[in-house]
């Protein structure tokens, strides 16, 4: 039996399996990196272990120096998470041969699917459908469009769509060296590339005693480079004989193989509905949540009692209703997906109908301001815990004996019900539901006392750093409907509604696809994000206006001169207005903000409707064209979050007299984030370039990133080299226009 546990990952997931462990009463292990020593998951765990370095080459990759770190603290077990070292067989033999229980399927099953290559050969004698794969060498138009896929590992990298066989070297080339550093193997293969196609996985438990669950299927089609978005169970829109033929196939796979344990197996299904395999993962995925949701089961704590040789029941039970499931990152989707880096200050989400509900809190609040923290179930030592998983609906908490919830009765629902249209009403925001009534005996809370119908998964508490060093993502937010029309509502009605001050996020493109006409309709495809990127990405200025007014009206009432907290005391002097200046974050817009407080209220230039009702350094509830919306002011240095039903506003406080010196040379390539310079383009200075043509490759956030010539003309330095570390905004090289020469 398992008495202590060390995770060998960290942030979400590790936060994720200690939650699980506490609550089964095992103790639990974790490892860090340097820049991880203050990280939640090194908090919440009963023993920490140093991993010395920051790179996760030096730290999470290290199977020698976790294999140490679990025996020094104790460990019994060890659970790979997802990512890192998740499906290395290597490290599966090391735990084993130190003598640790290995939470995971066998050594011999993850090398199996280790190589993309040999999995398609074992799944094509299994009798498993895929794509036949493309010699190189003899592809030929009529082959494309293909798919270069890197052999090994996943997320999207060495991965690229060609359409054009002149450009197929250049892509092989590329692939190979993104896949050599991502995974230690530059083995790339060619196949198909299927337009229009959907990804839709299968998750599979089995035992050691011969029992194979398929527990449904997710899609997981709204995808960025390749890399998943936004994951819903079940898959909407399938026959029920497509649903039996993945399952099949899937319980077949894991059988070929003496699979043990959590996996998923994963499809493409083309238009005409015929599916594909793709790749079967020994592992954890990252949206197990919406499975659990659906099955109301704990995946991690059946992985444990798998791997204590405890047998499954027979049947899984059944599923009651509809989870979606989006994943916020810390990026700009609008600018190339550029990741970003700094604090954030704070990551809560809406607890309820807006209107004094508390905040469902990822970060550790104080109690006094109304928030409802994840933290609140600390193990032993003072140490804090996320608290949830299945549970009983009442503490969230799992128990060994009750990893299955009840089924809610009444809400079997259709799962595949569409959702009605809700499209943008002058004044609202998209997606802005009524409040929900709360579904009697649904699924059990995972967030604390929260909505039972919300959860929210993070390796983040507020004041935390996002650092170049890891994937950008600041949480999974899962919502749970008995359809799954009000499913996309909830989770959209949370994210509008979540208090996001730090680095800017892709939250609107997330509201927006889970508002759009053709995703409600499951109407969707792999390439669905690119090919609506544009309006999903809209910049929404309507309202950015009013919530600068907020914030100068609350910079206002921070300050000595005014009288905060009332209305009256204001000077009334007609011919001096008040200025205050902001920028819009990320897209650079200006707002110059000029109004003037009299005894006869509030007298704003640009909005004549508008009268202020109350003031506070923290809020302006403002009336506007006879409606009152409150906006909620966060300031941090320069930093200024206005929140409102009206959307959510990011700006840079201007000061009075910018300095003249803060300019960069005409042409400037500056570096978009903080990153490690990891190749350079077969150009040199003196060299003339076209627009948009590769100057060099950033890697920043487990992402490469290309940096462009910004227009035609000569390359006139070069100021970048491989392996250099760069700060963002420094000069990595400059383009003289043409024209400009002179």
């Amino acid at each position: 039996m398992i008495r202590s546990l060390l995770v060998a990952n960290r942030a979400e997931i590790a936060r994720r399996i200690f939650r699980t462990c506490r609550e089964l009463g095992i103790a639990t292990v974790a490892v860090h990196s340097d820049p991880d020593a203050a990280a939640p998951h090194t908090r919440e765990a009963d023993a920490a272990v140093r991993l010395p370095g920051a790179a996760p080459a030096d730290t999470y990759l290290r199977a020698d120096l976790i294999v140490k770190a679990a025996l020094a603290a104790g460990a019994d077990a060890v659970h790979p998470g997802y990512g890192f070292l998740s499906e290395n067989a290597g490290f599966a033999r090391a735990v084993t041969d130190a003598g640790l229980l290995w939470i995971g399927p066998p050594a011999e099953a993850i090398e199996a699917m280790a190589s993309k290559t040999r999995a398609k050969d074992l799944m094509r004698a299994a009798g498993v459908p895929l794509l036949a794969p493309v010699d190189p060498d003899r592809a030929t138009p009529d082959d494309l469009p293909l798919l270069v896929k890197a052999a090994a590992g996943g997320g999207g990298r060495g991965m690229r769509v060609v359409h054009d066989l002149a450009a197929l070297p250049a892509e092989l080339t590329s692939a190979r060296a993104e896949a050599l550093s991502a995974f230690g193997d530059a083995e790339v293969f060619l196949e198909p590339y299927v337009e229009g196609a959907r990804h839709v996985e299968v998750q599979i438990l089995a035992d050691a005693h011969g029992t194979v669950w398929a527990l449904g299927t997710r899609d997981c089609s709204l995808q960025r480079r390749h890399q998943k978005v936004i994951e819903e169970a079940p898959a909407p829109g399938l026959t029920d004989e497509l649903r039996h033929a993945l399952d099949e196939a899937s319980a077949g796979a894991a059988r070929a193989i003496g699979y043990r344990g959590a996996g998923t197996v994963e499809f493409l299904v083309g238009r005409d509905g015929r599916p594909y395999f793709l790749e079967m993962n020994t592992r954890l995925q990252v949206e197990h949540p919406v499975t659990e949701r659906v099955y109301g089961v704990d995946l991690v704590a059946l992985q444990l009692r798998v791997a204590e040789g405890e047998p499954l029941p027979a049947e899984p039970p059944p599923p009651h209703g509809h989870a979606v499931e989006a994943r916020l990152y810390a990026e700009d989707p609008a600018r190339g997906w550029r990741p970003g880096t700094g604090v954030m200050h704070r990551l809560s989400f809406a607890a309820g109908p807006v209107g004094g509900a508390p905040d469902v809190r990822v970060g550790s609040g104080d109690g006094a301001s109304g928030a409802v923290t994840l933290d609140r179930a600390g193990p032993v030592g003072g140490a804090q815990g996320v608290r949830g998983g299945s549970g009983d609906g009442a503490s969230g908490a799992v128990t060994l004996d009750r990893i299955f919830t009840a089924p809610v009765p009444g809400t079997a629902g259709n799962p595949e019900l569409g959702a009605t249209n809700m499209r943008k009403r002058p004044g609202h925001h998209p997606c802005t539901p009524a409040p929900s009534r709360l579904v009697g005996g649904s699924p059990p809370v995972d967030v604390g006392p929260g909505p039972d119908w919300l959860r929210v998964d993070s390796g983040l508490s507020d004041g935390d750093e996002i650092t170049i060093h890891y994937d950008p993502m600041l949480a999974k937010v899962i919502a749970w409907a008995p359809t799954r029309a009000e499913a996309l509502r909830r989770l959209a009605h949370a994210l509008e509604r979540a208090r996001l001050h730090g680095p800017v996020t892709n939250r609107e493109l997330l509201v927006r696809a889970l508002c759009h006409p053709a995703f409600e309709d499951a109407r969707m495809d792999t390439g669905f994000l690119e090919r609506h990127l544009g309006e999903l990405t809209a910049t929404d200025a309507d309202t950015a206006p009013l919530a600068a007014l907020a914030a100068a009206l609350a910079d206002a009432a921070r300050r000595p001169a005014t009288v905060a907290g009332r209305l009256g005391g204001w000077r009334n002097v007609p011919s001096q207005p008040q200025i205050k200046s902001y920028r819009s974050e990320p897209d650079g817009t200006e707002h110059e903000v000029r109004y003037r407080l009299t005894r006869h209220g509030l007298i704003a230039d640009d909005h004549p409707n508008t009268r202020l009702l109350e003031l506070n350094p923290h809020q302006a509830v403002l009336e506007i064209d006879g409606v009152r919306r409150t906006f909620h002011v966060d300031t941090y240095g320069e930093d200024v979050y206005v929140d409102s039903p009206l959307g959510c506003h990011a700006f840079t406080a201007l000061p009075r007299f910018p300095d003249p010196t803060a300019r960069t040379e005409p042409g400037s390539l500056l570096a978009p984030m903080p990153g490690t310079v990891v190749r350079l383009a077969e150009v040199a200075v003196g060299d003339r370039v076209e627009a948009g043509q590769p100057i060099l490759w950033l890697e920043a956030m487990k992402m490469e990133h290309r940096v462009t010539a910004p227009a035609a003309g000569v390359l006139s330095a070069l100021h970048a080299t491989p392996g250099r570390q760069v700060e963002v905004g420094a000069v990595l090289a400059v383009v003289v226009a043409e024209g400009d020469e002179t």
